[in-house]
């Protein structure tokens, strides 16, 4: 059992938030859900409370208005293998709205802020050359999504 669970706070869309979830992540579940009674006025229906399961890692996802948005504070890291993996994941968590950041970041359209991590940077930053590592680290700075290629020629020192 999952001692510690994020809370995401959803400004009455969660409902669609995690229907793009369900559509993008394969191993999505749907653990429990509660929706808001008739006392709610328009959001009568909607999703109040409900656990999901993402990638083995649970969340508690809560409807509850405009009060609290999402900052860049909180990220969800998304380790992948390869950059057919990086690409599936940025492309479909920027789509509709969602926007690039640098360095491996984007936001959703709903402003949750994501890493689109490859294992591959993960090595590149840990080789036991320090000089490759930094150049890795040096190319991934100038970067949106990560281009992995890009990563290994800077670290082999092969000019762009």
């Amino acid at each position: 059992m999952q001692k510690i669970t994020p809370c995401l706070w959803f400004n009455y869309n969660a409902d669609e938030a995690l229907e793009l979830y369900k559509s993008i992540f394969p191993d999505f579940k749907l653990i429990s859900v509660n929706h808001h009674g008739d006392s709610a006025g328009p959001n009568a229906g909607k999703i109040f409370v409900a656990e999901i399961e993402l990638m083995g890692s649970r969340f508690q996802i809560l409807n509850a208005g405009p009060m609290f948005t999402f900052t860049e504070a909180i990220s969800l890291s998304i380790s992948c293998k390869g950059q057919e993996e990086v690409d599936y994941y940025w492309d479909k968590l920027t789509a509709d709205g969602g926007e690039e950041s640098h360095c491996g970041w984007l936001k959703d359209k709903f402003g949750l802020s994501w890493q689109v991590v490859p294992v591959e940077l993960i090595q590149l930053f840990n080789h036991k050359d320090k000089e490759k590592a930094g150049r890795a680290m040096e190319a991934m700075m100038k970067q949106k999504k990560i281009i992995i290629q890009e990563l290994e020629d800077a670290a082999a020192g092969t000019p762009a």
